[in-house]
Formats: structure tokens, sequence, C-alpha cells
């Protein structure tokens, strides 16, 4: 794998979609161009349809790489290996630590910046030793009207979006991985653990651990996108809007409060809203 620098479009920093959406096929077109390509594959589907677009044009030029860190939940690395396996992608996992940024510790405002700044530095040293000028990830059109200071990061360590240079929205990605039969294509966005953690408390392993653990917990009572936000001790736990009556059935709460308990934190709130998207979370 390998071409000049020099070939490849340079990174288009608040880069507007064009008024017309274009092809599955253009995108391939435009990424076969580009040469050999490094995808920033996670478990979602923005990723995932991104490197199907660059398997399919590229072939054997396509890697895929995951970020590996403790920030990343395990869940989140599965679905980037069977994404990967799905689609017959080179596949190859990228340690990055944030937590060696005292800045990300302290989890100010820039934290997801200087998160993403270390973990696209990493991709982009692993693209250089392949010889890999193309770097590709999934931002899209729907991401545009949100403050994304991870995306500022990533134009930083050179990657494109080929998805928002298509014009493409996530109803577009959606349709797509579901056509391209991609394993995750119903699958709920997600956003790094950190996410969960109210600005300005310490970032730790520990508590990004806890918060792991607790949202697997109740992930396994049978919900599906499921949050759990840590202030001061306290865990609050959001699920998706239509499953907050059964997050209130009596068993169903008893249940989420001791687990939750037993995991270390001092209180347990269940949302009554449900969860709401946030632009990193």
């Amino acid at each position: 794998m390998g071409r000049n620098p020099s070939q490849l479009p340079m990174p288009l920093l608040r880069l507007e979609p064009p008024q017309e959406r274009l092809s599955a096929a253009e995108l391939r077109r435009r990424i076969a161009a580009g040469g050999p390509a490094l995808v920033a594959l996670s478990g979602g589907v923005d990723s995932a349809v991104v490197a199907a677009l660059a398997v399919d044009a590229l072939g054997e030029e396509a890697l895929a790489a995951t970020v590996v860190g403790p920030a990343v939940a395990q869940e989140e690395l599965a679905w980037s290996t069977r994404v990967a396996r799905h689609l017959g992608i080179t596949h190859e996992w990228v340690p990055a630590d944030p937590l060696a940024d005292v800045a990300y510790r302290a989890n100010g405002p820039d934290r997801c910046y200087r998160c993403r700044t270390v973990e696209g530095g990493a991709l982009a040293a692993r693209a250089a030793e392949r010889g890999i000028a193309q770097k590709l990830d999934g931002v899209h059109g729907d991401d545009l009207g949100e403050d994304r200071p991870g995306t500022r990061a990533m134009e930083e360590a050179g990657f494109r979006h080929p998805l928002l240079e298509g014009g493409w929205r996530k109803a577009d990605v959606r349709a797509f991985a579901t056509e391209r039969g991609l394993p995750n294509a119903d699958l709920p966005s997600n956003a790094c653990l950190a996410s969960r953690i109210a600005t300005g408390e310490t970032v730790t392993p520990e508590l990004l651990a806890q918060v792991e653990r607790a949202e697997a917990v109740v992930r396994g009572l049978g919900f599906g996108r499921v949050r759990v936000r840590v202030r001061e001790s306290t865990a609050r736990v959001e699920v998706d809007p239509e499953e907050v009556d059964r997050l209130f059935e009596p068993v169903t709460s008893a249940a989420v409060h001791r687990r939750l308990e037993e995991l270390g934190f001092r209180a347990v709130d269940l949302d009554r809203a449900g969860y709401r998207r946030r632009a990193s979370a």
C-alpha cells in the first residue's frame, strides 16, 4: 500500500455537504481515486458504511483500524471485529491512551478534542507506518449542526469524511447499511465511555470501567440504547423514551438499583425523560 500524499485531496475543514446527494457508486469512485485507505472503524454503523465503501472500492488496499483504549467499551470492539469479518477487510487494533494527557483526565470542556487528538494521531501514525495517505472516518451530514470538537481533531490528523462530502445523512447511512447487509445496520449510536462522566469530574480507568459494567447490566435486562451518566458517585440511567415505562416497572427498577449499587454507586436515579441525543454522547 502506498501513494504520494500530494496526490490526495487535503482535509476539508468546516466542510459543507453538496446540494445533491452523491450515489454510493460515486463515493466508491472517489475513494478509489485516493488510493489505499485507512478507515477509522468503531463499532458503529457510520464508520462501518465507510469501511464497506472502501473495501468495495479498494479491495485489499483498504485497511480498517480500531482504537483500543480505556474509554472504548468492549462491546464497541466486539462490533468492530464483527463488521470487519463480515466485510473481509483487513483489521488492526491501534492502542491509544488519552488518560496519559492530564488535560483529558481533568475532563474540561475540551475533553473530546483532547481524546480524539490522541486517537487520531495514533491512527494517522499507523497509516504512515503502512504507507497509506488516505484516511477516512464516518462523519455525515447530520453531524454538522452539533459542536464536534472531535471532528476537528480528526481533520487535523488528516482524515476525510466521505459521507459528509457525499451529502449523506443518517437515514442514508442506515439505508445503505441495510442494503449491504451490515450486521450493525440497526445498532443504536454510541459514544466513548468518558462522555458519561460529568464535566469537571476526573476521568480515571476505574470510573470508566464502572460505567461500562453498569451499562452492560442494564443492557442485560433487555434494553437497547443505554447511558449511565455519572456525577459525584450518582448514576443516572437513561434508556430510549419508548423503553422508559419498562425501566420503571417495579421489578426492573429494583434490579437496576440493586445491581448498580453493588457496583459501587452511592445513588441511582432513573431518568423519566429517557435518552436525549447530545453532541458527543
